[in-house]
């Protein structure tokens, strides 16, 4: 298997880096975290423009007609960048609304007063509208999946309207509790008829999702935690150089802190906990396997909680601080950790694989994310 990019995947990937860096460098960062991770529209625009979300879509249908592998690269990016906003979400959501034929349900991500109604897991929210087919346009993710805040069910509006703010651990993603949303959902899918395989499997996940759980059903699941993994791959990678950045520039007792030994071997552990996520993220995108992509969720999970503490331990002080994007990394790691494949749910999938005559199984990886 060549995991080595192509010449069009790395042009791709330098295509996206240079985007973001235009459409969300430092500055606009940090207005975000001001206005409290609420979705920017124009930067959402930016994206669907660009292709992000329309990336697998076929190119009859508006789309780019690329595959995971690619989609994972752009995902990398966005995860070093920290943009914030449901991605993963929309971008899976564009490929059901497609999948949708005429007269059957599509889903859709709703929003409301210009932030988002509920960010339960990772979507705003994610509805079921029986009987009507999206055109083209708005399922290429040119801005269709953007904006579209079309609630049928008063019971499922009426849930939504009363979604009350919770504390989030990060500040770039704000949640919301529905207590009554999970029966709205899943009554609004009982009752919804003609719908699609990919559509169905989209609502019976907003139905778990709604009720708190990581339980998604099969490929959405497995595509969800590959392209979360893929932001917690750019995580960490930009965690490592910021710590090899600050290492060489900050002197102690007359010299750069990187010439001391402690300094070395954790930067030197970041880069060895990054690169084998790495290769297990490019290998998972190319088979799709969903033991693959536990192992890769698994690895990459861990390289961006890691990474992001050993980066903020040679900071020191200045990396608590608001100034600073250190502690912003960390507190992504720790919610994407947590999202669509969790650590325990990982292991447990990668045991299953080796079977009960293989032994007594040690996990690849103990413990939560969080608390890495």
């Amino acid at each position: 298997m060549d995991l080595q990019l192509s010449d069009d995947q790395r042009a791709l990937r330098s295509g996206m880096r240079d985007l973001l860096g235009a459409v969300f460098d430092r500055e606009a960062l940090r207005a975000a975290v001001e206005r409290g991770g609420a979705v920017d529209r124009g930067l959402w625009r930016e994206l669907g423009a660009a292709g992000l979300f329309a990336l697998r879509l076929p190119e009859e249908a508006g789309g780019v007609g690329l595959g995971l592998p690619e989609a994972v690269l752009l995902f990398e990016e966005a995860g070093r960048a920290l943009l914030p906003g449901p991605l993963v979400a929309t971008h899976l959501a564009a490929g059901a609304v497609e999948g949708a034929a005429e007269g059957e349900a599509v889903v859709t991500v709703a929003e409301g007063g210009g932030r988002p109604v509920a960010h339960l897991a990772e979507a705003d929210a994610v509805l079921v509208r029986p009987g009507v087919r999206a055109g083209p346009g708005a399922s290429a993710g040119s801005g269709g999946l953007t904006g579209l805040g079309v609630l049928t069910g008063e019971a499922l509006a009426a849930s939504v309207a009363e979604a009350g703010p919770v504390r989030s651990l990060d500040p770039l993603t704000p949640l919301h509790r529905a207590e009554g949303l999970a029966g709205a959902v899943t009554g609004l899918v009982g009752a919804a008829t003609g719908l699609s395989g990919a559509a169905m499997e989209l609502a019976r996940a907003a139905a778990g999702l709604a009720r708190g759980s990581e339980a998604y059903p099969g490929a959405f699941r497995d595509h969800g935690a590959l392209l979360t993994a893929a932001e917690q791959l750019g995580s960490a990678t930009r965690t490592t150089e910021m710590a090899g950045q600050h290492a060489r520039a900050r002197e102690q007792f007359g010299a750069p802190i990187g010439s001391f030994q402690a300094v070395k071997h954790l930067c030197a552990d970041m880069l060895a906990r990054t690169e084998p996520a790495r290769s297990a993220l490019y290998a998972a995108a190319l088979t799709a396997d969903p033991v693959e992509i536990a192992a890769a969720k698994l690895l990459a999970d861990e390289a961006a909680v890691r990474n992001a503490r050993d980066c903020l331990q040679i900071h020191g002080g200045m990396g608590f601080t608001w100034e600073a994007d250190v502690h912003l990394h960390l507190k992504r790691a720790w919610l994407r950790a947590s999202r669509w494949l969790t650590a325990a749910e990982a292991e447990e999938i990668l045991a299953a694989a080796l079977g009960p005559s293989s032994g007594p199984v040690l996990p690849l990886y103990s413990g939560s994310a969080a608390s890495g």
